[in-house]
C-alpha cells in the first residue's frame, strides 16, 4: 500500500473544486445564450445534472468505469468510500474516496453538455432521463476504455483529461438528442435558412465563459492527480489554447462579418479548451497554440455547417465545441506529442491509435444516444408542446419566473 501523500490529495481536492464550480459556468453561459423566458429551465437542467449524475454515477458508473477486471459492468463497489489507498485502477498517493470524487466532477460534466444543445425545447423529465442513462452507462463505458485499463488504454490511446472520454461523449450524446429533438420555433426560416436567435444577456454568458476557463486549470492540471513539475506545463498548455482559439475566432469572424462576434469569440475560448484537453501533457506551449488557433477556426465553421447543413438547431454551440473539438484534440495528440506525434517524431502510430479510439467512441455514444432518445420521443415524448415553447419553460414547466419584476408580452 503506497502512503498517502497529503500535499496530492489537497491538491485534487482544491481541482475538484475548480472542476465543480464549471457547473456554474455552464449554468451561466447557457442561461445568457438563450432567452430570459427558459432562464429557470436552464438553471434547473444544471441543478439536476449535478444531482441526479452524482448519484448514478456512485450507484452505478464509477464501479464501470474503474472496474479492474475489464467488464464494463460491474458490482458496486462501496469500499472506495472507506478511504482506502489500495484501488484495482492502480495504486495512488492519495485516497481512493479523493480519486472517485474528481472523477464524478467529470462525470457530471459530460452529462451538462447536452443541456445547453437541448435548450428551450426539450421536456424536463426527458432530460433527467438522458443525463441518468449517460452518466450511468455511457460515459462510465468510454471511461474505462481508455482511463480504467480498457482496450484502447492497452492500445496506447492517449487522452491526459478528457477531449474524447468528456467532451466527445457530452458532444456525440448532444448531437443525437438535438437531432431527434428538432429546431426550436422559428430557428428556420421557410426555405431552410437559419435564423438568429439572440440570448438575453450577453454578460451572464461572459461570467460563465470566464468561470469556466478558471474551472479548466483543475479540469487539465488536476488530471495528474499529483503535485510535481508537470503542473506548470499542463496550466500553461491548457491558458494558451484557450488564447488561440479565442484569437483565431475573433480574427475570423471579423474578417466575415466586418465586425468580431463577441458570443463566437467565447467560443472559440472554449474550443482551444477542449482541444487542448487530450494533450496538455504531452505539446509544447508552441503546438499548444497552434491547437488553439485551429481550434478557433472549427468551431465557426462547424456551427455554420452544423445548422445550414444538417439543419440541427445548437442554441450555445455546444457539439461544435466539444464534440467537433474534442475530435480535433483527439488527434492532435497524434499530431504534435513531443514523443510520439507524426510531427514531432515521424511515426504515424500514434495518430492512429488516437484516430481509432476517437471512431470507436463515436460508434458506441452516438447510436446509443439515438436510440435513448427516440425511445424517449415514443414513449414519455421528448419535447414540450408548442404552446409551451412559445409562452417558455420556465413558467409553463417549473411556475416560476427568472425575472419576475419584467411584464412580457
Amino acid at each position: 500500500m503506497i502512503e498517502i501523500s497529503y500535499v496530492d490529495t489537497l491538491w485534487v481536492l482544491i481541482a475538484s473544486s475548480l472542476v465543480f464550480i464549471m457547473h456554474l459556468g455552464f449554468a451561466t453561459l447557457e442561461s445568457g445564450f438563450t432567452r430570459s423566458k427558459n432562464t429557470v429551465s436552464i438553471i434547473m437542467k444544471n441543478l439536476s445534472t449535478v444531482i441526479v449524475g452524482s448519484l448514478v454515477f456512485f450507484i452505478i458508473g464509477f464501479s464501470i468505469a474503474f472496474s479492474g477486471d475489464g467488464a464494463l459492468i460491474g458490482g458496486v463497489n462501496l469500499a472506495f468510500m472507506n478511504g482506502i489507498t489500495s484501488a484495482p485502477w492502480g495504486d495512488l498517493a492519495l485516497p481512493s474516496n479523493v480519486f472517485f470524487l474528481f472523477q464524478m466532477m467529470f462525470a457530471a460534466t459530460a452529462a451538462t453538455i447536452v443541456s445547453g444543445a437541448v435548450a428551450e425545447r426539450i421536456k424536463f423529465t426527458a432530460y433527467l432521463v438522458i443525463c441518468a442513462l449517460l452518466v450511468a452507462f455511457i460515459y462510465p463505458t468510454i471511461a474505462h476504455w481508455i482511463w480504467g485499463g480498457g482496450w484502447l488504454a492497452e492500445r496506447g490511446f492517449l487522452d491526459f483529461a478528457g477531449s474524447t472520454v468528456v467532451h466527445s461523449v457530452g458532444g456525440w450524446a448532444a448531437l443525437a438528442s438535438a437531432f431527434v429533438l428538432g429546431p426550436r420555433i422559428g430557428k428556420f426560416s421557410h426555405d431552410g435558412k437559419p435564423l438568429a436567435i439572440a440570448g438575453h444577456d450577453i454578460g451572464l454568458a461572459t461570467i460563465g465563459l470566464f468561470l469556466l476557463w478558471v474551472g479548466w486549470f483543475g479540469f487539465n492540471a488536476g488530471s495528474e492527480l499529483a503535485v510535481n513539475e508537470m503542473l506548470g506545463t499542463i496550466a500553461t498548455t491548457t491558458y494558451l489554447s484557450a488564447v488561440g482559439g479565442g484569437f483565431s475566432a475573433l480574427l475570423l469572424t471579423w474578417k466575415r462579418n466586418g465586425k468580431p462576434d463577441t458570443g463566437m469569440t467565447m467560443n472559440g475560448i472554449l474550443a482551444g479548451l477542449v482541444a487542448i484537453t487530450a494533450p496538455c501533457a504531452f505539446v509544447t506551449p508552441l503546438w499548444a497554440m497552434l491547437i488553439g488557433l485551429v481550434a478557433g477556426v472549427i468551431v465557426v465553421y462547424a456551427v455554420d455547417i452544423i445548422e445550414s447543413r444538417f439543419k440541427i438547431d445548437d442554441p450555445v454551440g455546444a457539439i461544435s465545441v466539444h464534440g467537433i473539438n474534442g475530435l480535433w484534440g483527439t488527434l492532435a495528440v497524434g499530431l504534435f506529442a513531443s514523443e510520439s506525434g507524426l510531427l514531432t517524431t515521424g511515426s504515424v502510430s500514434q495518430l492512429a491509435t488516437q484516430a481509432l479510439g476517437a471512431g470507436a467512441t463515436f460508434l458506441l455514444v452516438f447510436p446509443l444516444s439515438l436510440i435513448i432518445a427516440y425511445g424517449i420521443d415514443k414513449s414519455m415524448g421528448l419535447r414540450v408542446s408548442e404552446t409551451i415553447e412559445l409562452r417558455g419553460l420556465d413558467t409553463t414547466e417549473f411556475g416560476a419566473d427568472a425575472y419576475p419584476e419584467f411584464v412580457r408580452e
